[in-house]
C-alpha cells in the first residue's frame, strides 16, 4: 500500500464516521436495522418533523450508508450494508465497557479513606 492509498483510506473512513456523527441518524441506522422504513415510520419512531428526517437520510443516503427503494407513493429505505448493524452493536459494547469502567472508577474514589463529604468541613 501506498502513502496515497492509506491517505485516502482514512479520508474515506473519516467521511464515514461524519456522517455517522448526529444521534438521529444514528437512531436512524438502529431502526433500519430491523427492516426497511419509509419516511412517514421513521418520523413517527423519531418524533421528529418529515423534513428533519429527510434530511438526515439525505446525509446518509450521499455517504451510500442507506439505499431508498420506490414503493408506490413512498420511499422506503434500507441499510446498504448488514454489517452497519454490527458496527452499531459493537459501538454499543464501547460505550458500555466505558460506563463500567467510569462507574467502577467513581466506586474507588468514594471508597477511599478521608474523602471529604460534599458540603462538608
Amino acid at each position: 500500500m501506498t502513502a496515497t492509498t492509506i491517505g485516502d483510506l482514512q479520508t474515506f473512513k473519516a467521511a464515514f464516521f461524519k456522517a455517522l456523527a448526529h444521534p438521529a441518524r444514528i437512531r436512524i441506522l438502529e431502526l433500519l436495522t430491523a427492516r426497511e422504513q419509509s419516511v412517514q415510520q421513521l418520523q413517527e419512531a423519531l418524533g421528529l418533523s418529515q423534513s428533519a428526517v429527510s434530511q438526515q437520510l439525505s446525509v446518509l443516503r450521499a455517504s451510500n450508508i442507506v439505499s431508498a427503494r420506490k414503493e408506490g407513493v413512498s420511499v422506503r429505505y434500507a441499510l446498504r450494508d448488514p454489517l452497519l448493524a454490527d458496527l452499531l452493536a459493537v459501538a454499543r459494547q464501547i460505550f458500555d465497557n466505558h460506563l463500567v469502567g467510569t462507574g467502577n472508577m467513581l466506586r474507588q474514589l468514594r471508597a477511599k479513606p478521608g474523602r471529604r463529604a460534599r458540603g462538608g468541613k
